[in-house]
Protein backbone atom coordinates (compact mmCIF):
# COMPACT_ATOMS: atom_id res chain seq x y z
CA UNK A 1 0.00 0.00 0.00
CA UNK A 2 1.35 3.41 -0.95
CA UNK A 3 1.86 6.30 1.42
CA UNK A 4 -0.81 9.04 1.80
CA UNK A 5 1.42 11.33 -0.20
CA UNK A 6 1.62 8.90 -3.10
CA UNK A 7 -2.13 8.29 -2.90
CA UNK A 8 -2.78 12.02 -3.12
CA UNK A 9 -0.53 12.29 -6.14
CA UNK A 10 -2.38 9.47 -7.86
CA UNK A 11 -5.71 11.13 -7.16
CA UNK A 12 -4.58 14.40 -8.66
CA UNK A 13 -3.30 12.60 -11.74
CA UNK A 14 -6.65 10.89 -12.21
CA UNK A 15 -8.55 14.15 -11.85
CA UNK A 16 -6.24 15.96 -14.24
CA UNK A 17 -6.51 13.26 -16.92
CA UNK A 18 -9.68 14.66 -18.62
CA UNK A 19 -8.09 18.12 -18.74
CA UNK A 20 -4.91 16.72 -20.32
CA UNK A 21 -6.93 14.68 -22.82
CA UNK A 22 -9.01 17.71 -23.77
CA UNK A 23 -5.88 19.81 -24.35
CA UNK A 24 -4.30 17.08 -26.45
CA UNK A 25 -7.48 16.81 -28.51
CA UNK A 26 -7.46 20.52 -29.33
CA UNK A 27 -3.74 20.48 -30.18
CA UNK A 28 -4.27 17.41 -32.35
CA UNK A 29 -7.12 19.17 -34.17
CA UNK A 30 -4.92 22.18 -34.96
CA UNK A 31 -2.06 19.90 -36.01
CA UNK A 32 -4.27 17.83 -38.28
CA UNK A 33 -5.76 20.97 -39.81
CA UNK A 34 -2.29 22.30 -40.56
CA UNK A 35 -1.22 18.98 -42.06
CA UNK A 36 -4.33 18.79 -44.22
CA UNK A 37 -3.81 22.33 -45.46
CA UNK A 38 -0.21 21.62 -46.41
CA UNK A 39 -0.97 18.29 -48.10
CA UNK A 40 -4.36 19.02 -49.57
CA UNK A 41 -5.01 19.41 -53.25
CA UNK A 42 -5.31 22.99 -54.47
CA UNK A 43 -7.28 24.01 -57.53
CA UNK A 44 -5.06 26.26 -59.62
CA UNK A 45 -7.71 28.13 -61.63
CA UNK A 46 -6.97 29.16 -65.19
CA UNK A 47 -8.49 32.13 -66.98
CA UNK A 48 -10.16 29.88 -69.56
CA UNK A 49 -12.37 28.43 -66.78
CA UNK A 50 -10.47 25.17 -66.29
CA UNK A 51 -8.13 24.31 -63.42
CA UNK A 52 -5.12 22.18 -62.54
CA UNK A 53 -5.04 20.04 -59.40
CA UNK A 54 -1.80 20.91 -57.62
CA UNK A 55 -0.23 20.28 -54.23
CA UNK A 56 1.48 23.70 -54.17
CA UNK A 57 2.46 26.51 -56.50
CA UNK A 58 4.71 29.58 -56.60
CA UNK A 59 5.09 32.55 -58.90
CA UNK A 60 8.55 33.05 -60.41
CA UNK A 61 8.64 36.18 -62.58
CA UNK A 62 6.31 35.70 -65.54
CA UNK A 63 6.05 31.96 -64.91
CA UNK A 64 4.17 29.94 -62.32
CA UNK A 65 5.58 26.66 -61.07
CA UNK A 66 3.27 24.07 -59.59
CA UNK A 67 3.44 20.46 -58.43
CA UNK A 68 0.86 18.52 -60.43
CA UNK A 69 -0.96 15.85 -58.41
CA UNK A 70 -2.00 14.16 -61.68
CA UNK A 71 1.57 13.66 -62.89
CA UNK A 72 3.45 13.81 -59.56
CA UNK A 73 5.98 16.25 -60.95
CA UNK A 74 6.81 19.96 -61.11
CA UNK A 75 5.50 21.85 -64.13
CA UNK A 76 5.19 25.46 -65.16
CA UNK A 77 3.12 27.76 -67.35
CA UNK A 78 2.88 31.50 -68.10
CA UNK A 79 1.43 33.35 -65.11
CA UNK A 80 -0.87 35.30 -67.45
CA UNK A 81 -2.87 32.11 -68.05
CA UNK A 82 -3.63 31.68 -64.33
CA UNK A 83 -6.47 33.35 -62.39
CA UNK A 84 -4.41 34.03 -59.26
CA UNK A 85 -7.13 36.02 -57.47
CA UNK A 86 -9.66 33.20 -57.73
CA UNK A 87 -7.02 30.66 -56.66
CA UNK A 88 -5.95 32.73 -53.63
CA UNK A 89 -9.60 33.30 -52.65
CA UNK A 90 -10.32 29.55 -52.74
CA UNK A 91 -7.23 28.78 -50.63
CA UNK A 92 -8.18 31.48 -48.12
CA UNK A 93 -11.73 30.15 -47.80
CA UNK A 94 -10.41 26.65 -47.13
CA UNK A 95 -7.97 27.92 -44.49
CA UNK A 96 -10.73 29.88 -42.76
CA UNK A 97 -12.98 26.79 -42.75
CA UNK A 98 -10.18 24.72 -41.19
CA UNK A 99 -9.58 27.34 -38.49
CA UNK A 100 -13.30 27.60 -37.78
CA UNK A 101 -13.50 23.83 -37.36
CA UNK A 102 -10.56 23.85 -34.95
CA UNK A 103 -12.14 26.73 -33.01
CA UNK A 104 -15.44 24.83 -32.82
CA UNK A 105 -13.64 21.78 -31.43
CA UNK A 106 -11.90 24.01 -28.88
CA UNK A 107 -15.22 25.59 -27.83
CA UNK A 108 -16.83 22.16 -27.51
CA UNK A 109 -13.97 20.93 -25.33
CA UNK A 110 -14.26 24.01 -23.10
CA UNK A 111 -18.00 23.44 -22.72
CA UNK A 112 -17.43 19.80 -21.80
CA UNK A 113 -14.80 20.77 -19.22
CA UNK A 114 -17.16 23.35 -17.72
CA UNK A 115 -19.97 20.76 -17.60
CA UNK A 116 -17.73 18.22 -15.85
CA UNK A 117 -16.63 20.84 -13.34
CA UNK A 118 -20.25 21.79 -12.67
CA UNK A 119 -21.31 18.18 -12.07
CA UNK A 120 -18.36 17.54 -9.76
CA UNK A 121 -19.60 20.33 -7.48
CA UNK A 122 -22.91 18.58 -6.80
CA UNK A 123 -22.76 16.04 -3.94
CA UNK A 124 -23.49 12.45 -4.91
CA UNK A 125 -26.30 12.14 -2.34
CA UNK A 126 -29.85 12.56 -3.59
CA UNK A 127 -31.29 15.90 -2.49
CA UNK A 128 -31.48 19.64 -3.13
CA UNK A 129 -28.61 22.11 -2.71
CA UNK A 130 -28.69 25.89 -2.43
CA UNK A 131 -25.87 27.76 -4.18
CA UNK A 132 -24.71 30.51 -1.83
CA UNK A 133 -21.45 32.42 -2.39
CA UNK A 134 -20.11 29.64 -4.63
CA UNK A 135 -20.84 27.06 -1.89
CA UNK A 136 -23.24 24.14 -1.99
CA UNK A 137 -25.54 24.22 1.04
CA UNK A 138 -27.59 21.03 1.44
CA UNK A 139 -31.25 21.66 2.21
CA UNK A 140 -32.86 19.45 4.84
CA UNK A 141 -35.48 16.95 3.70
CA UNK A 142 -38.61 18.17 5.49
CA UNK A 143 -40.97 15.94 7.45
CA UNK A 144 -44.48 16.29 6.06
CA UNK A 145 -47.87 15.47 7.46
CA UNK A 146 -51.27 15.09 5.82
CA UNK A 147 -54.00 16.92 7.72
CA UNK A 148 -57.56 15.87 6.85
CA UNK A 149 -60.58 18.17 6.96
CA UNK A 150 -62.62 16.68 9.81
CA UNK A 151 -65.72 18.67 8.86
CA UNK A 152 -65.69 17.12 5.39
CA UNK A 153 -65.22 13.67 6.95
CA UNK A 154 -68.42 14.13 8.97
CA UNK A 155 -70.29 15.12 5.82
CA UNK A 156 -69.09 11.97 4.10
CA UNK A 157 -70.40 9.83 6.94
CA UNK A 158 -73.82 11.50 6.85
CA UNK A 159 -74.14 11.29 3.08
CA UNK A 160 -76.02 8.17 1.84
CA UNK A 161 -73.73 7.98 -1.23
CA UNK A 162 -69.94 8.57 -1.55
CA UNK A 163 -70.36 11.83 -3.47
CA UNK A 164 -68.74 14.28 -1.02
CA UNK A 165 -65.24 15.21 -2.08
CA UNK A 166 -62.55 14.72 0.56
CA UNK A 167 -60.23 17.58 1.49
CA UNK A 168 -56.80 17.50 3.10
CA UNK A 169 -53.56 19.45 3.24
CA UNK A 170 -49.88 18.59 3.21
CA UNK A 171 -48.09 20.65 5.84
CA UNK A 172 -44.70 21.20 7.46
CA UNK A 173 -44.51 21.88 11.18
CA UNK A 174 -43.67 25.41 12.24
CA UNK A 175 -43.78 28.74 10.45
CA UNK A 176 -40.19 28.90 9.18
CA UNK A 177 -37.49 26.78 7.53
CA UNK A 178 -34.09 26.61 9.20
CA UNK A 179 -32.08 27.35 6.06
CA UNK A 180 -32.60 30.37 3.86
CA UNK A 181 -31.12 33.11 1.74
CA UNK A 182 -31.44 36.85 1.18
CA UNK A 183 -30.89 36.26 -2.54
CA UNK A 184 -34.15 36.91 -4.37
CA UNK A 185 -32.94 34.89 -7.36
CA UNK A 186 -31.48 31.79 -5.71
CA UNK A 187 -30.02 28.89 -7.67
CA UNK A 188 -30.36 25.25 -6.70
CA UNK A 189 -29.09 21.89 -7.82
CA UNK A 190 -31.28 18.83 -7.36
CA UNK A 191 -30.11 15.25 -7.66
CA UNK A 192 -33.14 13.06 -8.21
CA UNK A 193 -33.64 9.55 -6.88
CA UNK A 194 -36.01 8.71 -9.73
CA UNK A 195 -37.08 10.25 -13.00
CA UNK A 196 -39.79 12.40 -11.42
CA UNK A 197 -41.16 15.90 -11.79
CA UNK A 198 -39.56 18.63 -9.70
CA UNK A 199 -39.82 22.35 -9.09
CA UNK A 200 -40.08 25.09 -6.49
CA UNK A 201 -43.24 25.44 -4.38
CA UNK A 202 -44.39 28.57 -2.59
CA UNK A 203 -45.51 27.68 0.94
CA UNK A 204 -48.20 29.62 2.80
CA UNK A 205 -49.13 29.95 6.45
CA UNK A 206 -51.81 27.61 7.77
CA UNK A 207 -52.58 27.83 11.48
CA UNK A 208 -48.91 28.27 12.42
CA UNK A 209 -47.64 25.62 10.01
CA UNK A 210 -46.49 25.84 6.40
CA UNK A 211 -48.95 24.66 3.79
CA UNK A 212 -47.20 22.73 1.01
CA UNK A 213 -50.30 21.88 -1.04
CA UNK A 214 -54.01 21.27 -0.86
CA UNK A 215 -55.36 17.81 -1.60
CA UNK A 216 -58.70 16.84 -3.07
CA UNK A 217 -59.74 13.18 -2.86
CA UNK A 218 -62.26 12.23 -5.53
CA UNK A 219 -65.15 10.02 -4.33
CA UNK A 220 -65.42 6.42 -5.58
CA UNK A 221 -62.13 6.43 -7.55
CA UNK A 222 -60.14 7.78 -4.57
CA UNK A 223 -57.89 9.66 -6.97
CA UNK A 224 -55.95 12.48 -5.37
CA UNK A 225 -55.71 15.92 -6.96
CA UNK A 226 -52.71 17.88 -5.69
CA UNK A 227 -52.76 21.68 -5.73
CA UNK A 228 -49.36 23.19 -4.94
CA UNK A 229 -48.40 26.78 -5.70
CA UNK A 230 -45.66 26.15 -8.27
CA UNK A 231 -43.06 28.83 -8.95
CA UNK A 232 -42.14 29.34 -12.61
CA UNK A 233 -38.52 28.29 -13.08
CA UNK A 234 -35.71 27.81 -15.53
CA UNK A 235 -33.94 24.47 -15.47
CA UNK A 236 -30.85 22.94 -17.02
CA UNK A 237 -29.82 19.30 -16.99
CA UNK A 238 -26.15 19.00 -16.05
CA UNK A 239 -25.93 15.21 -15.73
CA UNK A 240 -28.10 12.12 -15.54
CA UNK A 241 -30.74 12.87 -12.86
CA UNK A 242 -28.99 16.11 -11.90
CA UNK A 243 -30.51 19.52 -12.70
CA UNK A 244 -29.88 23.17 -12.00
CA UNK A 245 -33.04 25.13 -11.22
CA UNK A 246 -33.72 28.81 -10.57
CA UNK A 247 -36.78 31.12 -10.63
CA UNK A 248 -37.65 33.09 -13.75
CA UNK A 249 -38.51 36.12 -11.57
CA UNK A 250 -37.18 37.34 -8.21
CA UNK A 251 -38.89 35.57 -5.34
CA UNK A 252 -40.89 37.47 -2.78
CA UNK A 253 -39.70 37.04 0.82
CA UNK A 254 -41.34 34.04 2.39
CA UNK A 255 -41.31 30.27 2.72
CA UNK A 256 -40.52 27.92 -0.17
CA UNK A 257 -39.45 24.36 -0.93
CA UNK A 258 -37.66 22.52 -3.70
CA UNK A 259 -39.90 19.55 -4.44
CA UNK A 260 -39.69 16.20 -6.22
CA UNK A 261 -43.07 14.66 -6.95
CA UNK A 262 -45.38 12.61 -9.17
CA UNK A 263 -48.73 14.22 -9.83
CA UNK A 264 -51.63 12.32 -8.31
CA UNK A 265 -49.41 9.81 -6.46
CA UNK A 266 -48.72 11.78 -3.26
CA UNK A 267 -45.08 10.65 -3.14
CA UNK A 268 -43.87 14.17 -2.47
CA UNK A 269 -40.40 15.01 -1.19
CA UNK A 270 -39.65 18.61 -0.20
CA UNK A 271 -36.51 20.45 0.88
CA UNK A 272 -37.66 23.65 2.59
CA UNK A 273 -35.99 27.06 2.63
CA UNK A 274 -36.90 30.70 3.15
CA UNK A 275 -36.18 33.92 1.30
CA UNK A 276 -35.41 36.69 3.74
CA UNK A 277 -36.34 40.34 3.14
CA UNK A 278 -33.48 42.13 1.40
CA UNK A 279 -32.28 43.53 -1.87
CA UNK A 280 -30.94 40.19 -3.09
CA UNK A 281 -29.16 40.22 -6.43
Amino acid sequence: MGSPESGGTSLRLVRDKPRVCATLTVLLAFFMSACLLSAATVKLYLKDGSYQLVREYKVEGDRIRYYSTDRDDWEEMPVELVDLEKTKSAVKMREEAAHEEAAAIDAEEKAERAARKEVERVPVEQGAYLVENEKMIPLALAEQKVVTNKRRSVLKVLSPLPVVTGKATVELDGPHAKIGTANREPEFYIRLANDERFGIFRLTDHKGNRLVENLTIIPVTKDTVEEPVVVETFRKQVADMVYKIWPTKPLEPGEYAVAEYTEGKLNLQVWDFFVAPGTGK
